[in-house]
């Protein structure tokens, strides 16, 4: 199934370090050994995760001053392209379906070597201390200085040069991301042959339904966002037109399946991403990240109630090992564990996506802490759910390749994910094709919802590099020297994709390994850039010292580790090993020694910086915003009763 040939694709792209070793290598069920009951530890995840929320996450914005009568950014600077006042749930859905990628779901399953009980322990700990204080810090950062992206940042509070240095950094990141996603979403579509070379239908139908639903789902995108501007669509009327459009769409799909091949699926990827990341943000991103939200959320409650109906039926028993020891066939536990997991725990591109497009969209303050620390958190327990549904299918479907499923081929995680929910959905009485079909397009949209963030965030920072301003609007707006051309939204788009194009064709699989060290690295840049804002304008930043240490130590051991692993292979190979084991040893200095210089500029500016020597930014006006500002609160006058209109 499609599922499948997606799973294979992306743990290919994991590195064939890990690929030729199984991730449960030489693992089994002991006899007699107790094992934990799903529902129960679902159940359990879900009520610390809710609390981490609304304790330590309304702790910290109170800690750092939420002020939910402060006019934001996307109201301030609106623009009618890259600021775009939404509402707390289209600000949330565009979060949660940019950073909920293929991470979640594969990074825990990947780390299951070490047992599942320190995955969980990571993900909820990191998710709740680590990852959603970083993700909402970006996005509180960016909106306290008019919406400046974090390499703005990094150019106001560290320099101009960290600045530099940080966006060839992310866009870099961003080239290696736009290749691997790409491969992985047009592997899932692609057609699968038969002896004579036709199309298979029987194998071929999932992944040519979930095709057409893609395609569709562009168009469908903008005209809801259109319905939604025409009609003022807001709250349940907005909700039911898109779950009205999203089963139709479902159901032409599924009557008119498109069958190409993987390079025409590539085209029509790349084809999209062009609009995707130039096109204003109202237009397609936001409507499609809305309507993408809805159905990632029907999946996940598909999977609560699979895994409590399994459990009804006793199905439920988490058959894989509790804990396996500090050392594998993978390595050692540190920094392993913690590379692997990212996005359910904690992962650096977030912060690109809290500071470049969702701050621009928070049309309340308040509703920081639901997008920034609540998305990360609903993230967390969608890698709970992978670890439950891989734990409960390991008996008989795991990487290892010895379940009863398995016939001697070894699964893949998203394989495993894919089918332990369509098993779920199919025990509540949903139809199994129905099923397959659903668990197809959402394993696509985990990596295609990531794909189109990180192709506008990849042509922002290509903007952001040769652009003098630091300014967050005058950026968008700069039209003078190389700026008349490379600033333009859909020049920058293209040259981004370009080289994400060819990297799709060419020798990606050969710095992928290097990836999670790579985006982790990232998040520790991010927490010193939010320590040195939280002490430059008086807020208190202690909550942010130990995951800095922490993040630091731990990706420069696992750079360390790939670059001793690359020279030994080198000198023991010949061309081959050159070609790839020397890219990736390139790749790994150019990191460490970017992520070193600067790390060090950050520590040097958080030791030497005052408290409180940096005020929040003066608010910044565009004209469309200081125009609708007025008339919204002229409107609020003239509703409001006479005492209290006389006062505004």
């Amino acid at each position: 199934m499609s599922p499948v040939r997606f799973a294979g694709r992306l743990m290919g792209l994991m590195g064939r370090r890990i690929a030729r070793r199984p991730i449960f290598c030489g693992l089994t069920s002991h006899e007699g050994e107790k094992h934990m009951n799903g529902v129960v530890l679902m159940v359990v995840a879900a009520v610390v995760l809710a609390a981490g929320y609304l304790g330590y996450g309304r702790w910290l914005a109170n800690k750092w001053g939420v002020d939910r009568e402060a006019l934001t950014p996307a109201r301030r600077m609106e623009d009618g392209h890259n600021f775009s006042p939404a509402s707390a749930f289209t600000a949330f859905s565009h979060q949660f379906s940019s950073i909920c990628g293929a991470g979640p779901v594969t990074g825990t399953i990947v780390a299951m070597a070490f047992g599942w009980l320190p995955v969980v322990l990571w993900v909820l700990v990191g998710g709740i201390f680590f990852g959603a204080v970083h993700d909402f810090g970006a996005l509180y950062a960016s909106m306290k200085n008019n919406g400046k992206s974090l390499a703005q940042l990094i150019d106001k509070y560290i320099g101009r040069t960290g600045r530099r240095l940080f966006l060839l950094f992310c866009w870099l990141f961003c080239l290696i991301v736009i290749a691997a996603f790409t491969s992985m979403v047009s592997g899932t579509f692609a057609m699968t042959p038969d002896a004579s070379g036709a199309v298979d239908v029987a194998k071929s139908y999932a992944a040519g339904c979930a095709g057409t639903i893609s395609i569709l789902f562009t168009f469908v995108a903008m005209v809801f966002g259109w319905a939604c501007r025409k009609f003022n669509l807001t709250g349940a009327k907005q909700f039911v037109t898109g779950v009205v459009l999203m089963v139709a769409m479902f159901a032409v799909g599924m009557q008119f399946p498109v069958y190409l091949d993987l390079n025409g699926w590539i085209a029509v990827v790349m084809v999209y991403l062009v609009f995707a990341g130039a096109m204003p943000i109202q237009m397609l991103k936001q409507p499609r990240d809305y309507l993408t939200s809805i159905m990632m959320i029907v999946m996940i409650v598909c999977a609560v109630l699979g895994i409590v109906v399994l459990g009804a039926k006793g199905q439920a028993t988490i058959t894989a090992p509790m804990f396996t020891g500090f050392t594998t066939a993978s390595g050692m536990m540190f920094p392993v564990l913690f590379v692997s997991v990212a996005c359910g725990a904690l992962s650096g591109f977030h912060s690109l996506v809290s500071s470049g497009t969702s701050s621009k969209q928070v049309e309340n303050e308040a509703d920081a802490v639901k997008v920034g620390y609540g998305a990360m958190v609903v993230e967390s327990f969608v890698g709970v759910l992978a670890i439950i549904v891989a734990g409960i299918m390991f008996s008989d479907m795991n990487t290892a390749g010895t379940g009863a499923l398995n016939a001697g081929v070894a699964s893949t995680p998203f394989a495993i994910f894919a089918t332990g929910i369509a098993r779920g959905m199919q025990a509540f009485g949903v139809d199994g094709t129905v099923a397959t079909v659903f668990m197809t397009m959402n394993v696509s949209a985990l990596a295609l919802t990531s794909l189109d963030a990180v192709a506008r965030i990849g042509r922002t920072s290509f903007s952001e590099f040769f652009a003098t301003s630091n300014d967050a609007l005058a950026v968008e707006n700069e039209k003078t020297g190389v700026m008349k051309v490379l600033g333009n939204p859909w020049v920058a788009t293209v040259v981004t994709l370009l080289p994400g194009l060819a990297l799709t064709f060419g020798g990606y699989l050969n710095i992928w390994p290097l990836f999670g060290a790579s985006n982790q690295l990232l998040g520790g840049m991010t927490m010193i850039t939010l320590a040195v804002f939280c002490k430059c304008t008086g807020r208190s930043g202690w909550m942010l010292y130990a995951p800095v240490a922490f993040l630091l130590v731990c990706t420069f051991t696992s750079l360390g580790m790939s670059i001793a692993g690359c020279v030994t292979a080198l000198q023991a190979g010949g061309m081959a090993v050159m070609a790839t084991s020397g890219l990736q040893l390139v790749f790994a200095v150019l990191l460490v020694a970017l992520g070193l210089i600067v790390a060090v500029n950050c520590l040097k500016e958080l030791r030497g910086k005052e408290s409180g020597s940096m005020p929040d930014e003066e608010p910044e006006w565009s004209e469309v915003g200081r125009r609708n500002c007025s008339a919204h609160q002229a409107a609020a006058a003239d509703d409001a009763p006479e005492g209290l209109a006389a006062e505004a």
